[in-house]
């Protein structure tokens, strides 16, 4: 009895291999084409954006043409008092309102992690809510509530002798109303992120301190602080952007105003953009705010990052 054999086939090899040149199969493409969507969704609508602002960014519209004018744009910038009146706001905010801010959402996160608390979870949410309000709607009712005439603010002060107070028309008073809006929308959030990383920082560092006689304010520098480092890190670098290009409060509360108190960048670019219709002029001031964002987001991490 034989049992038949079927003939091999050969293949030709180099080195042992073969030299078949490889096939896509649609496993390896099923990767790519699941990605493809959003990569020309993102080159559509992100890379194709921001490459044309910097292209208008050097063109200027005369009689209706656009003009190519090099550096113009940027160095218009140089001789614009109202540019620097803007940078100076938006300055005056970060400076100000931004640590302020930082500091009672540490005081929160550290409140919201005591053990002493009842009802954490209910506070939490409570002071996580105003982030969920969106920017129009919450900054039109703070602008009810500090109308000068029929606010609620207004009112209530009243009952207790003390007269109207211009929220939103008095230059020093419109910055300090806008400061207040920003604590009262942003505090819980930033809360809530130093809270998580609160939350892993292991007790026994707590029990080794109280074990050195450290106090209560002691192990909040040596240990809480330390622990927080990179939650705070990410506090300050997304507040900065944010605070760099805030528009919609100043916008809502004030239009920039009174005499441009609250003029912010981004309301500086949104009135050149659509209110004066000078796109170039704009996309300068667009692209001159995102290299001060990144120089300052450079600077905070080399201060506040991981020195190790």
């Amino acid at each position: 009895m034989s049992v038949a054999t079927s003939p091999t086939r050969t293949v030709r090899s180099v080195g042992g291999r073969d030299s078949r040149p490889p096939r896509l199969s649609a496993r390896r493409l099923a990767p790519y084409a699941f990605v493809l969507p959003a990569v020309l969704l993102f080159a559509a609508f992100k890379l194709y954006p921001i490459g044309w602002s910097f292209v208008l960014s050097l063109h200027k519209t005369v009689d209706g043409v656009d003009t190519f004018v090099g550096a113009d744009n940027y160095k218009r910038l140089l001789d614009d008092p109202l540019f620097w009146t803007a940078l100076k706001n938006t300055a005056v905010i970060l400076v100000v309102q931004v640590p302020i801010m930082l500091a009672l959402a540490t005081g929160l996160a550290v409140a919201f992690n005591s053990a002493f608390l009842r009802a954490r979870s209910v506070f939490r949410l409570g002071f996580f809510m105003p982030m969920v309000t969106g920017l129009v709607a919450y900054g039109v009712i703070f602008s009810v509530l500090l109308n000068e005439k029929y606010g609620l603010v207004n009112w209530l002060l009243s009952l207790v002798g003390i007269g109207e107070v211009p929220w939103l028309t008095d230059p020093l008073w419109a910055k300090l109303s806008l400061g207040l809006a920003l604590t009262w929308h942003y505090t819980g959030y930033n809360a809530v992120i130093l809270l998580a990383r609160l939350q892993t920082i292991p007790k026994e560092l707590y029990d080794a301190a109280s074990v050195d006689g450290a106090g209560a304010w002691q192990s909040f520098r040596h240990v809480t602080l330390p622990g927080l480092r990179p939650a705070i890190l990410l506090a300050t670098v997304l507040s900065t952007i944010g605070t760099l290009q805030i528009f919609d409060e100043p916008y809502i509360l004030t239009r920039g105003g009174p005499d441009n108190a609250t003029l912010t960048i981004g309301v500086y670019l949104y009135q050149n953009a659509f209110t004066y219709f000078d796109f170039g002029y704009a996309s300068a001031i667009a692209y001159v705010l995102a290299v001060l964002i990144g120089v300052l987001g450079l600077i905070q991490f080399r201060v506040l990052g991981d020195k190790s």
